[in-house]
């Protein structure tokens, strides 16, 4: 979110995660190809949504699947795993400078590092919200932590927004035969992870120190809210990737939307909350509508064969599909317990609302949230592309 795969000395402050004894695991073969076009990715049983296809309403009266709860990242005061290898940067932070700082607002907590960078918490219950989210996507997909075909044996993987971890951790046990960095604005991984695994406290849209041509795999997620200037990111992983690497994003795009007349657009809360948060972010420069732009950009930064994806997910436990079903309980709980996080860092800074009137707004909100004869849908996008196995040089930096 090496940064990524630089010398220690001259990348500034690497945070290397204490080594825990891993377990050997078995490595999955790599994915089938992904359609290309807005589609079901494979291997997701079952799963009958597509933007096309509207998600069949359980009419039934069943309820859903439990879900586990997600392990998460968190704050491990026995052993913090941050060790300082030597001089700090503009794009790397030392151990030195306050790294394990924190700022309170509005009675969450943010990061420090760059203050105000990120508009959202970092506090314990957004990062069980993160790894719910985690393992609501594992469900969605099959158990793939990617589609993007990078063989059995990649040997660097850069996780940008890193967030608990959990991705990385999960890659870490999947490929041990790789070198995986998580990057992020807050510490907040915990210490005892793969051997392989280490965490990096950085800034995405900082210059890049990784070498050129020194990574097999980019991977980013639910960065839609957080990145503003996607061309310049699109042609830093491509500098770093090498010839035949790959990038994979998957972003989660809040249009709520229905397809049996069941939600009221305009009068329904979450609709309106997810239109205030894009007009709020907008005023920072972040447009929250990337996920639908970034196969776009991905080609403009000289990226070839992007396979791409879009699925609607049920916010709730409404639809007949017993996988949907279960991703809908998820969504929403997701959704539902984020409220407060989502909404009072964008309305507080960028609207000028008081945590009381962002309080009382959320009342409708949940209210809607929780309502079952509602059958709202938001969309989930997966977007893989490769580096040409004879890439040119990528295009001027600039844009957005």
């Amino acid at each position: 979110m090496p940064f990524p795969m630089a010398a220690p000395a001259a990348a500034g402050e690497e945070l290397v995660a204490a080594a825990a004894a891993a377990a050997p695991t078995t490595t999955t073969p790599p994915p089938p190809k992904v359609s290309p076009t807005p589609t079901t990715p494979p291997g997701v049983p079952g799963h009958p949504s597509s933007p096309i296809d509207p998600i069949e309403p359980d009419d039934s009266g069943r309820g859903a699947e439990s879900y586990r709860d997600g392990g998460g990242g968190g704050d491990d005061d026995d052993d913090d795993g941050y060790q300082s290898d030597g001089p700090s940067s503009d794009a790397t932070t030392s151990i030195s400078s306050n790294i394990r700082d924190y700022t309170w607002e509005n009675n969450r907590r943010y990061h420090k590092y760059k203050e105000g960078r990120y508009a959202f918490p970092n506090d314990e219950p957004e990062q069980e919200r993160e790894d719910m989210r985690h393992a609501m996507v594992l469900h969605l997909c099959g158990g793939r932590l990617h589609f993007a075909p990078i063989g059995e044996n990649p040997q660097k993987i850069l996780d940008v927004g890193t967030g608990t971890g959990i991705w990385a951790i999960d890659m870490g046990d999947e490929y041990p035969s790789a070198e995986i960095t998580g990057i992020d604005l807050s510490p907040i991984q915990p210490s005892w992870v793969p051997p392989n695994v280490r965490f990096v406290v950085d800034d995405a849209e900082a210059p890049w120190i990784a070498p050129p041509d020194s990574l097999d795999y980019v991977h980013l997620r639910n960065m839609a809210f957080v990145i503003k200037d996607w061309t310049k990111l699109f042609q830093q992983a491509f500098v770093a990737l090498k010839p035949g690497g790959w990038i994979e994003l998957q972003d989660l795009k809040f249009n709520y939307s229905c397809d049996d007349g069941t939600m009221h657009p305009e009068d329904y809360g979450p609709l309106r909350m997810a239109d205030l948060i894009h007009g709020a972010l907008e005023k920072f420069g972040v447009d929250t509508t990337s996920a639908e732009k970034n196969p776009e950009r991905a080609a403009a930064a000289g990226f070839v064969d992007p396979r791409h994806f879009v699925i609607k997910l049920p916010v709730g436990p409404w639809a007949r599909d017993k996988t949907m079903k279960t991703v809908g309980l998820y969504n929403r709980s997701g959704i539902y317990d984020g409220l407060q996080g989502i909404t009072m860092g964008p309305f507080t800074r960028g609207l000028g609302w008081s945590q009381e009137e962002v309080e009382v707004f959320l009342t409708t909100v949940r209210k809607d949230l929780m309502n079952a004869r509602i059958h709202s849908y938001i969309t989930w996008h997966s977007l893989c592309a490769q580096k040409p196995l004879s890439a040119a040089a990528p295009p001027a930096a600039g844009g957005q």
